[in-house]
C-alpha cells in the first residue's frame, strides 16, 4: 500500500514538473510565436494580437536603443511587411534612409493633409505637422483623413489621430500653431531633412520660403492648387520656371525684391489658367461686407476659392513623392516645362539640316527626326542654350530664344543622334565647331563633364552605343 502511494505522488510530481517546463517553454517561445501569428502568407490573422501590438507605444529610451530609433524599425517584421512594396521598389538600405528622415509640414489642408499622410505611409520615421487651423466641414471635400467627427478639431491633431492607426513607429510631432518669425526657431530648429510649404497665405509663405534659404534646408513648396480641374499639368520645376500660377508670380515678386531670392527652389504648380477666382464674401446679413472685419488671423484671407478636391490631393501626392524619391536617393527626372510648339521643333530640325548641308555638303549623317528633336531640345536640354541652362526664359521669352538657337554635333567624327547633339546658340555654336574635343575638356572641364553626362543619358533612354 505504501508502495503504491509513494508511486501516485511520483506520477504526480512529474505531472507538475513536466506542465511547469511547458509554460516555461512557451513563456520563452511567446514572443516569436506572436509575431509569427501575426504575420503570415495571408496577412494578419489575430485581431486581439494586432490591436494590443499597435495601440503599446515602443520603449524608446531603452540605453541600449538609445540613437538607435530608425534602424530599428526596419528590423521590425511588422514595420518591414508594411512597407514591402517601398523596399522591393527602392531598396532595403535606401528605404532605412527614408525611416530614418525627418520631415516638416507646414499647411495641413487639403495639400498638407494629403503630402503628410504619404510620407507617413512610405516610412518617414518623423513627422512634424504644423497648422494653426481647424477641420471644418467644408474642407472634407479634399482632407486626406478628416471624417464629420473631427469637425472643430484642430487639423494638425486630426492628422496625428488618424496617423496614430496608420502608422505608430513614426514619431509625430503635431503643433497646433502659426508659422511666423517667432516660431521660425522652433519649428525649423530640429535640422529637418526637407520641409514641405503648403502654406497658401503668401505673408507666411514668402517668410517661410526665405527662412529655409536662409538657413540651408531643403523646401518644396506647393502653389495654387484652387480653381483647377486638369491633373495633366501638374509640373513640379523651379519657382522661376513656374508660370501662369498667380500666387506662384506674387511669390517670386516678393522673394526677389524682399529678400533677393531668384530662384533654386522646387514648387508644384499648375500650367492650367484658374477657372474662378475668390468669391466674394457675404457678411451674416447677406450683403458684401470687408472680409478684414471677419479675420481670425491678421493676413490671413477670409474669402474662400472654388476647389475641386481631387487637385489639391494631386498635388499633395507630387510633393510626398518628389521628397521620399530625394530621400531614398532615387532620381527621377521630371518633365521640363518648355512652352514650345511643334513648329519650333521643325525650325530646329530644319536649321540642323541646313547646317550639316553647309558645313559636310551633305546632311547624310543627320540621323534624328522631328520627333527625336522634341526629345532633344525638351529633354535633354530644356529649351535653353547647354551653355546656359538658367531658367530666365520662360513663356513667351523661351519662343524668342529659340530664334537664337541651334543644333550642332557634340563630337564631329560621330554622326548627328540623339546622343551626340547640343543645342546652342550661333555664336556659341561657331566657337564650339573651331574647337576640338581635347580643347574643350581642358579649357572648361565642368562644362565638358556636364554635356557627357546628359548624352550618356540620352544613349541610355535609347538603347545606344556610347
Amino acid at each position: 500500500m505504501m508502495g503504491r502511494s509513494n508511486s501516485v505522488v511520483l506520477v504526480g510530481a512529474g505531472v507538475i514538473l513536466g506542465s511547469c517546463a511547458t509554460l516555461a517553454l512557451l513563456k520563452l517561445l511567446s514572443p516569436n510565436v506572436k509575431k509569427k501569428r501575426l504575420i503570415n502568407s495571408t496577412g494578419i490573422t489575430d485581431a486581439d494580437h494586432v490591436k494590443n501590438f499597435i495601440s503599446g507605444t515602443r520603449r524608446k529610451n531603452d540605453e541600449e536603443d538609445a540613437g538607435e530609433v530608425f534602424h530599428d524599425l526596419m528590423e521590425d517584421e511588422i514595420v518591414s511587411e508594411q512597407l514591402t512594396r517601398n523596399i522591393q521598389f527602392f531598396g532595403l538600405e535606401f528605404q532605412r534612409k527614408v525611416t530614418k528622415s525627418f520631415v516638416v509640414v507646414i499647411g495641413l489642408g487639403g495639400v498638407g493633409s494629403h503630402a503628410a499622410c504619404m510620407l507617413l505611409r512610405s516610412g518617414v520615421g518623423k513627422l512634424l505637422i504644423v497648422d494653426f487651423d481647424q477641420v471644418s466641414l467644408s474642407s472634407l471635400n479634399r482632407h486626406a483623413v478628416a471624417t464629420r467627427n473631427d469637425v472643430g478639431t484642430p487639423k494638425a491633431l486630426c492628422l496625428k489621430k488618424h496617423f496614430s492607426l496608420i502608422f505608430p513607429e513614426c514619431e509625430v510631432d503635431a503643433r497646433v500653431q502659426l508659422y511666423d518669425s517667432s516660431s521660425e526657431e522652433e519649428i525649423l530648429g530640429g535640422s529637418p531633412d526637407y520641409v514641405l510649404d503648403c502654406i497658401d497665405n503668401i505673408d507666411t509663405k514668402v517668410a517661410l520660403l526665405a527662412a529655409c534659404v536662409r538657413r540651408g534646408l531643403k523646401v518644396l513648396s506647393a502653389t495654387g492648387a484652387g480653381a483647377r480641374a486638369d491633373p495633366t499639368r501638374i509640373r513640379v520645376a523651379d519657382l522661376s520656371e513656374s508660370s501662369i500660377d498667380p500666387l506662384s508670380r506674387a511669390v517670386r515678386h516678393r522673394l526677389k525684391k524682399e529678400h533677393g531670392i531668384n530662384g533654386g527652389i522646387p514648387v508644384v504648380f499648375s500650367q492650367e489658367k484658374p477657372k474662378a477666382k475668390l468669391l466674394p464674401f457675404e457678411g451674416s446679413s447677406g450683403n458684401d461686407e470687408n472680409p478684414s472685419d471677419y479675420q481670425i488671423v491678421p493676413g490671413f484671407r477670409v474669402r474662400i476659392i472654388p476647389v475641386l478636391g481631387t487637385i489639391p490631393a494631386i498635388f499633395g501626392q507630387v510633393m510626398a513623392s518628389y521628397v521620399v524619391t530625394k530621400l531614398a536617393d532615387l532620381h527621377v527626372q521630371m518633365e521640363p516645362v518648355v512652352n514650345l510648339d511643334l513648329d519650333h521643333y521643325h525650325i530646329l530640325h530644319h536649321r540642323l539640316i541646313e547646317h550639316e548641308e553647309l558645313l559636310h555638303g551633305t546632311a547624310m549623317e543627320v540621323e534624328v527626326d522631328v520627333e527625336e528633336v522634341m526629345y532633344v531640345v525638351k529633354e535633354l536640354w530644356r529649351g535653353r542654350s547647354a551653355r546656359d541652362q538658367s531658367q530666365r526664359d520662360v513663356g513667351r521669352g523661351m519662343w524668342r530664344s529659340v530664334n537664337e538657337l541651334m543644333l550642332v554635333r557634340w563630337d564631329r567624327a560621330k554622326p548627328a543622334t540623339v546622343s551626340n547633339l547640343i543645342l546652342l546658340k550661333f555664336k556659341e555654336a561657331e566657337e564650339h565647331e573651331a574647337s576640338t574635343l581635347g580643347e574643350m575638356k581642358q579649357k572648361d572641364p565642368a562644362f565638358f563633364a556636364m554635356v557627357s553626362d546628359v548624352l550618356k543619358r540620352a544613349a541610355a533612354d535609347f538603347g545606344l552605343k556610347e
